[in-house]
């Protein structure tokens, strides 16, 4: 396996935001993520899925729904040559009985330190994909590069991110554009 990876947020950011998405059949790739994926994949990258996923918490659906969701969208992105190496996930909330020290919800780097640990990934060679400010925040905090997507809430969260000094290394209309950017800025180093 190679020893950087491009991490990416799952909903608004490889597959179509689906509010609290428990069910494999509602599961739709947003347009030019798997081929995006696929190309990272052929560059060298390991591909990791760091979600936050609060509905556990909140008792909205459990961990066999959420592997069932994870298990189709792997499969929709294997069959196109962009298999995920690894899904990561933080099941806790805080307003809804987060587990004490919990520093796997994004933006804390729990999960990204996880999977450098048991991939032997290099994160400050990495790459965070999100469409979400605590994406780009999981990024700094990891010490990689961080980049936003306007898929999902990218377009509102930049906004927001903007007006408080929060910059990315990049900002994208789409996850085919960051992949393009990360591999031309990975050639640099």
């Amino acid at each position: 396996m190679a020893d950087r990876a491009v991490f990416l947020d799952r909903d608004g950011t490889i597959n179509e935001e689906v509010g609290y998405l428990s069910d494999p059949e509602q599961v739709a790739l947003l347009p030019g993520a798997a081929d995006a994926l696929a190309r990272l994949k052929q560059a060298g990258f390991a591909l990791v899925v760091v979600t936050n996923q609060s509905g556990i918490a909140r008792g909205y659906f459990g961990e066999d729904e959420l592997r069932g969701v994870n298990e189709t969208l792997g499969r929709l992105l294997a069959e196109s040559g962009a298999a995920i190496d690894a899904f990561y996930h933080c099941p806790h909330h805080p307003a809804h009985g987060e587990v004490r020290g919990c520093d796997c919800r994004k933006p804390k780097p729990g999960m990204a330190i996880r999977a450098a640990r048991e991939l032997g990934l290099d994160l400050a060679r990495s790459y965070f994909v999100g469409d979400k400010q605590t994406d780009v925040e999981l990024g700094m905090n990891a010490g990689g590069k961080p980049i936003l997507v306007l898929t999902g809430y990218g377009r509102e969260e930049w906004f927001l991110m903007e007006s408080r000094g929060i910059t990315p290394a990049g900002v994208f209309d789409s996850l085919a554009e960051a992949a393009d950017w990360i591999i031309e800025d990975s050639k640099k180093s």
